[in-house]
């Protein structure tokens, strides 16, 4: 028997703003709007190459806590990058807030980290 294949996987990430998280995925980090849903909308989806984010409209203004909140140190997305060096380019030259420049990690990685415009943080590595 044949073992199914896992094709890939979205994270889900809940935002006060559907639309202007997708906008700021296609603007700055260069990512293309799959679409949304309902309107006004309260669902979208973006990718880029093979990777996809789906974003959730919160129900309810309030702070929404990122992974830091429950572990120091911790982001809330990685994103692998072979081009690490002209991805980080590329960002920073559409003014993505970069939250730590390129770092070469005890593990061998290199890696530097992005914050979106609601404040989750992703980390680049390649």
């Amino acid at each position: 028997m044949t073992r199914p294949k896992l094709i890939g996987i979205a994270p889900q990430l809940i935002v006060p703003d559907v639309v202007q998280t997708a906008e700021y995925y296609r603007d700055v980090l260069g990512f293309e709007i799959i679409g949304y849903f309902l309107e006004p909308p309260v669902y979208t989806m973006v990718k880029r190459d093979e990777f996809q984010i789906h974003f959730g409209k919160a129900d309810a203004d309030f702070e929404i806590n990122k992974n830091a909140y429950y572990k120091k140190g911790c982001t809330d997305l990685i994103i692998w990058v072979p081009e690490i060096d002209a991805f980080y380019e590329e960002l920073r030259s559409r003014n993505a807030i970069i939250f730590q420049e390129i770092t070469k990690r005890i593990y061998g990685s290199r890696e530097f980290i992005i914050q979106d415009c609601n404040g989750y943080l992703i980390t680049v590595g390649d």
